[in-house]
């Protein structure tokens, strides 16, 4: 199997956090929320169609992750919150912390994570 890029994991997550956020997600939903232009999008929600990643509801628009896109989402979205708030209890800004948190949860290690996540406690 082929690893997904940052940038599609990327857009997997902010599906799940617009879907939880508004119940619906379309194509301009996510334009909008990453601030990348429509055309940009489309493509992209093209390649994770093909990939299995989505399915994109062809009467309304509407993104729905399928269980292997909703599996990689819910694994972003947990190392973000928990690199966020491990980078906050160090002392980083919140948004220093947040910004780091994307770029890190890309590339760190299954065990470094773990310990991380082992040590930090996530306040809801």
């Amino acid at each position: 199997m082929i690893k997904l890029q940052e940038s599609g994991e990327n857009y997997l997550e902010t599906i799940l956090v617009l879907k939880n956020k508004n119940g619906n997600v379309r194509s301009i939903d996510i334009a909008n929320e990453l601030g990348y232009s429509k055309p940009s999008i489309s493509r992209a929600m093209t390649i994770l169609k093909n990939a299995e990643y989505i399915i994109i509801d062809e009467s309304t628009g509407h993104i729905t992750l399928t269980d292997k896109g909703y599996n990689i989402a819910t694994a972003m979205y947990e190392r973000h919150q928990i690199l966020s708030t491990y980078l906050i209890s160090l002392g980083v800004s919140p948004d220093v912390a947040t910004q780091d948190a994307c770029r890190i949860e890309h590339v760190i290690s299954e065990e470094t994570f773990e310990r991380i996540r082992q040590n930090t406690i996530i306040k809801d």
